[in-house]
C-alpha cells in the first residue's frame, strides 16, 4: 500500500470528541455522565426556524444552489451586517458555507502559502492549529494570560510578526476562555493588520453571546469593510441553537470569497437551500427564544462560575463572553490531562483538558455552560465531594 501525504499526519481533527467517545463507554458501562465536554446547547432550535426549513423542503428547495449561497440569505446577512457592524458587504463579498468550522481552512488555503505563518492564539481553538498544519503552514501562538482576563494584547501580538507573518487569527468572544477583547484592542490588531498588510481572519461566532454590559462587541473589519484584508467567520451553530444544521457565513475580499467559493463548489458542490431558508428566519424572524436562551446563559456562567471558585485548589475568572468557563486547577497538584480524567472516572463529570487547546492551556480545564443549572450544581457538588475526597 502507497504511503500517505504528509500533510495526511499533521492533521489533528477536533479532541473534545475523543472525550465524549470515553463518556459514551462509560454510560454504556452503566455509569451516569455528566456532559460539559462539548459546546452544545441543550436548547432545541427554535421552532419558527425549523418551520421555515420545513416549508421551504415542502415547496421543492431540495436541489442544487449556488456555491456561493442563496441570494435571498445573501441578501439577509448583508442586512443584518450593516445593522451589527455599521457596513454593508457586497453580495459577492458574502459566501455561505457548511458550517464556520470549515471556513477557517478555506480562508487558510486560499491565503496562506506552505512555509509562510499563521498568529493564532493560545489557548485557541483546535481547528485553527489543524488547519494550519494541514495546509503545510507554521502556527505561531501569542499567550493569553489570566492575570490580563485571558484577552490577547495587541503588544503580544505585534512581538509574533515576522516576514513570514501571512495571517492573523483572533476571536472574540474567545473559546475555550470566554474573553472579550476590549474595543481598543480590537482596534490595534486591526491597525496592525493595516500597517504589515496581513490578512486578519476574526472569528465572530459567539458575538451574540455577550453578557457584561460594560463589553461592547466590535469587529476589526470596522477598518476596511472587509474589502482588503478582514475576514469574518460567523455562523448559526450557537445563539440559534442550530449546531447540526451546519450553516456558517463568510465575510471578505471579493477575489478571496470567489476563490473561497470555487472550494465550496469542488468539496460540497452547495450548503442546501433549505438550510439556508432557514438561516434566513434565524436573522430576520421571532428572537423571542434566542434572547430566552441568553438570559439563561448568562445564570449558568454566574452558577457555574461561582461554584468553581468553591472547589478547593480551584479558581476561575468570570468570563464575559461566548458559553465556556476556563478554570485555573493547579492548585488541585493534577496537570489539566489527569484532572480531566479524575473528573470523568471520580466526579462523573465530562470536561476537557486545557491542553487540548494549545501549550498555554496546561494548568485549566474547560466546562461549557450550555447544560441546566440543575445539572451544573450537581457537578460542582460531585466535583467537591471528589476533590476532598482525594485530599
Amino acid at each position: 500500500m502507497r504511503d500517505l501525504s504528509e500533510i495526511a499526519f499533521q492533521v489533528e481533527g477536533q479532541p473534545m470528541f475523543a472525550i465524549l467517545d470515553k463518556a459514551q463507554r462509560l454510560e454504556r458501562e452503566g455509569r451516569s455522565i455528566l456532559h460539559f465536554e462539548l459546546g452544545e446547547p441543550d436548547f432545541d432550535t427554535p421552532k419558527n426556524i425549523i418551520q421555515a426549513a420545513c416549508e421551504a423542503i415542502k415547496t421543492g428547495e431540495t436541489h442544487y444552489t449556488s456555491s456561493m449561497g442563496l441570494y435571498d440569505f445573501r441578501l439577509a446577512v448583508q442586512e443584518t451586517t450593516a445593522l451589527s457592524r455599521g457596513f454593508a458587504p457586497a453580495l459577492d463579498q458574502i459566501l455561505v458555507t457548511p458550517g464556520a468550522n470549515s471556513i477557517i481552512y478555506l480562508a487558510i488555503k486560499c491565503v496562506v502559502n506552505p512555509g509562510e505563518e499563521v498568529i493564532v492564539p493560545d489557548p485557541g481553538f483546535p481547528t485553527y492549529f489543524s488547519a494550519i498544519k494541514a495546509c503545510g503552514a507554521v502556527p505561531v501562538t501569542v499567550p493569553l494570560k489570566e492575570e490580563n482576563d485571558f484577552r490577547l494584547n495587541p503588544d503580544d501580538l505585534r512581538e509574533k510578526i515576522t516576514d513570514k507573518t501571512k495571517m492573523i487569527i483572533i476571536n472574540s468572544p474567545s473559546n475555550p476562555t470566554g474573553a472579550v477583547m476590549s474595543e481598543l484592542d480590537i482596534k490595534a490588531v486591526s491597525e496592525i493588520a493595516q500597517e504589515y498588510g496581513i490578512y486578519l481572519l476574526s472569528d465572530e461566532i459567539y458575538g451574540r453571546l455577550i453578557f457584561n454590559e460594560n463589553s461592547k462587541f466590535l469587529s476589526p473589519s470596522y477598518l476596511d469593510k472587509c474589502k482588503e484584508r478582514t475576514i469574518i467567520i460567523n455562523g448559526f451553530s450557537k445563539a440559534f441553537a442550530m449546531t447540526g444544521w451546519r450553516l456558517g457565513v463568510a465575510i471578505g475580499p471579493k477575489l478571496l470569497i470567489e476563490k473561497m467559493g470555487l472550494l465550496v463548489s469542488t468539496i460540497v458542490s452547495c450548503v442546501p437551500p433549505f438550510i439556508q431558508r432557514a438561516g434566513i428566519e434565524a436573522i430576520k424572524g421571532d428572537q423571542t427564544q434566542v434572547k430566552m436562551m441568553k438570559v439563561e446563559y448568562d445564570k449558568r456562567r454566574k452558577v457555574l462560575v461561582d461554584g468553581l471558585n468553591s472547589l478547593p485548589g480551584v479558581s476561575c475568572v468570570m468570563p464575559t463572553g461566548a458559553i465556556y468557563a476556563f478554570p485555573n486547577i493547579q492548585g488541585t497538584g493534577m496537570t489539566s490531562d489527569e484532572f480531566a480524567d479524575f473528573s470523568l472516572e471520580k466526579a462523573g463529570v465530562a470536561l476537557l483538558p486545557g491542553n487540548n487547546f494549545g501549550q498555554c492551556g496546561e494548568g485549566y480545564v474547560r466546562i461549557c455552560y450550555v447544560n441546566s443549572l440543575d445539572n451544573i450544581k450537581k457537578a460542582i457538588s460531585a466535583l467537591d465531594s471528589a476533590l476532598r475526597d482525594k485530599r
